[in-house]
């Protein structure tokens, strides 16, 4: 007779699963604060005078840093040396602080400041950075704009560093275990950071009757602050974790320079890099464009002002139903009764529809577009399951950048055929921007999990800082690209709902295409080379 004994908190499901779910919130609202701004671009146009330039520009600042000054490497390097707890806390205290400055950025408060008046006089020529043409401002730049992007580099710095040390705390707490679906589970809740930001940005923007952009961001300043806390329950954990397995946060041997020239010299790790970036440079900035993009290619006619789909209440309504779209549709995947996870599956997709139905008549163009993780929801756990089991990584990847394709290229060509039309654009919209969020959810269920089979366990932090830093290239590229196209190709175009957007469209379709050259290349070395990439993570 034996019994299985539980020693640790990493050997209980249900502790692993707690340490996750913290991460997970942390991220969640993280991801809020991220695209705050994304879902009323029309509204800083109105009372800010942020052009598409001068929006871009700014969501792309998130990533300055940590692009040009390498502190994502710095990230990194302190993760490998200080450990998973102490750089959580570190990063959602920065993150907070950089929230805390754009919020300030975009009030009343900072109008007509003494400090605008120096942002307006000054940082309008930085030197080398202005020759590269990669300056992270530009003479004419609204003052508002310029500190908001300030703001937005501490608190991208922070959010990077979270993003690394989360994938290495799931490695510390599900190696050798569920992995992919843990990453994939993780990241999917996160997700639903984005759909509640396009519900609830516009939402305390307009709140009152009275439109105030600095509401929105108010909010994901709330947010932060609940991620600290999460940030600091997850410490106690992970600091018990250790004491219970004698494991030490500190690394014991030094970090070398030269373990980052190891990296580097991998051709399985560059591939795995450029995919990365190529295939969030085609997600990330485009959401904080979609909403605008959904506003300019599908007629929307407002709701009479007096009628409950004009009313706050509408609001809540819809994201409840939307949390029980994605706790369904989440819970089903792990029930081992068939009726309960058919029911489960059921109330999801009946729960999905009626939120599409609410979308429609309340004619928002945010709402449509917050449909954007719920599917990735459903099926992440399905695809990280499939991975830990039965492997096939780096497919997954290859069919994750066919559908990126095909959506890019329907809402640059298919969905503005369908203007005009009451019904069939916003089908159009529903359907593409499902397929494009469950396109999404194969990244963090394949890629991540194959980092660790890349590199030594010692480094691979520094491994995940340096994808991420290379992805950030991307990140900070493409939102500010995609301004200077729209305003380049809208000469003229005051109405912030009147551009044409198929010149970026196809330009992020580009994307696809090269991570869909890179994705077949990959397959190809694996076989050479044997990284294991298409084996399953759980030896069965």
């Amino acid at each position: 007779m034996s019994q299985t004994i539980q020693k640790t908190l990493r050997d209980s499901a249900a502790m692993r699963w707690t340490a996750l779910l913290l991460l997970a919130l942390a991220m969640f609202c993280s991801y809020i604060f991220m695209d705050i701004l994304s879902p009323i671009k029309d509204l800083m146009q109105e009372t800010r005078g942020w052009d598409s330039t001068a929006f871009g520009t700014m969501q792309g600042s998130e990533v300055f840093l940590n692009v040009f000054a390498f502190f994502l490497i710095f990230a990194g390097i302190i993760l490998d040396k200080m450990g998973v707890r102490f750089t959580m806390v570190l990063s959602t205290a920065v993150m907070l602080v950089g929230a805390v400055i754009k919020w300030y950025a975009v009030s009343d408060a900072f109008t007509g400041s003494s400090l605008a008046t120096w942002f307006t006089e000054n940082l309008n020529y930085i030197p080398l950075f202005d020759e590269l043409g990669v300056s992270p401002f530009y003479e004419g730049m609204p003052a508002s704009a310029k500190f908001a992007a300030c703001g937005f580099m501490i608190f991208g710095c922070g959010c990077e560093m979270a993003g690394i040390t989360v994938s290495r705390g799931i490695v510390k707490w599900f190696k050798g275990r569920e992995m992919a679906l843990a990453m994939g589970s993780e990241m999917a809740l996160a997700r639903l950071g984005v759909a509640t930001c396009m519900i609830f940005s516009p939402f305390f923007a307009r709140l009152g009757g009275a439109v105030s952009v600095s509401r929105s961001v108010a909010f994901g300043v709330v947010l932060m602050c609940i991620a600290l806390m999460m940030a600091i329950v997850y410490f106690a954990m992970d600091q018990k974790l250790d004491a219970q397995t004698g494991e030490a946060e500190e690394k014991d041997d030094p970090f070398k320079v030269s373990d980052i020239g190891k990296i580097l010299a991998d051709s399985g790790f560059w591939l795995v890099a450029l995919l990365c970036v190529l295939y969030y440079s085609a997600i990330f900035p485009f959401q904080k464009y979609a909403v605008n993009m959904l506003q300019c290619n599908l007629t929307l006619t407002l709701p009479e002002a007096d009628s409950f789909w004009a009313s706050s209440s509408v609001t809540i309504v819809q994201y409840v139903i939307m949390l029980v779209v994605a706790a369904a549709g989440f819970a089903s995947n792990f029930q081992k009764k068939a009726g309960m996870k058919y029911g489960l599956l059921a109330l999801s997709i009946v729960s999905l529809i009626t939120y599409c139905y609410m979308g429609y008549m309340r004619q928002s163009a945010e709402s449509i577009f917050a449909v954007f993780p719920l599917l990735a929801v459903l099926i992440t756990p399905i695809l990280g399951s499939y991975v830990d089991h039965k492997g096939k990584a780096a497919s997954m990847l290859v069919l994750g950048s066919l559908l990126l394709i095909a959506c890019h290229l329907t809402f640059a060509f298919v969905l503005p055929m369908f203007k005009g039309s009451d019904v069939g654009g916003i089908v159009i919209a529903y359907v593409t921007i499902l397929v494009l969020g469950a396109s999404f959810s194969l990244v963090p269920a394949s890629l991540w999990p194959s980092v660790p089979k890349l590199v030594d366990q010692k480094v691979i932090g520094s491994a995940y800082a340096l994808i991420f830093w290379i992805q950030n290239i991307g990140l900070w590229l493409f939102p500010l690209l995609i301004g200077k196209v729209l305003d380049q190709t809208n000469p003229g175009i005051t109405d912030p709902t009147q551009y044409n957007y198929t010149a970026p469209l196809v330009m992020l379709a580009g994307l696809g295409v090269a991570a869909l050259v890179l994705g077949l290349v990959l397959k190809v070395v694996d076989r050479k080379r044997g990284l294991g990439l298409e084996l399953p993570n759980i030896s069965e």
